[in-house]
């Protein structure tokens, strides 16, 4: 039973890498591009750790995996955040056909976009 469950761990995790390296290629924009990779990465290397872990058996791989995850799981979604809102700030276009832009009316976002555009232009 520990051997189908670490196979099943291990194929779900590379699964989800699968499916993160599709939707880099597949998604129309950067904002989309960088959500599927920052969740299925995560996910997967989550399920890759836990199969680690499960395969081992010892206590300090077992720690090492879990603290692993824990940071994995607190760090990638405050990167992704960031990192898509200095793509905002420094003029990375939205898709097309993108419904809601919920820092239009971030007074702070627009302020330090108009700077951006004005040390471009100079």
């Amino acid at each position: 039973m520990n051997d189908f469950l670490i196979m099943f761990l291990s194929t779900l995790g590379a699964i989800f890498i699968l499916i993160a390296s599709w939707g880099i290629l597949k998604m129309p924009d950067f904002y989309s591009r960088l959500s599927v990779t920052i969740k299925a990465a995560t996910l997967g290397i989550g399920c890759i750790l836990i199969a680690a872990a499960l395969h081992f058996s010892d206590f300090s791989v077992t720690t090492k995996a879990i603290a692993i995850i824990f940071f994995l799981f607190i760090t990638s979604p405050v990167a992704g955040f960031l990192i898509s809102k200095v793509a905002y700030l420094t003029g990375t276009k939205l898709w097309k056909h993108s419904i809601f832009d919920e820092l239009k009316n971030d007074k702070d976002a627009v302020n330090l976009q108009k700077e951006n555009q004005e040390e471009n232009e100079k």
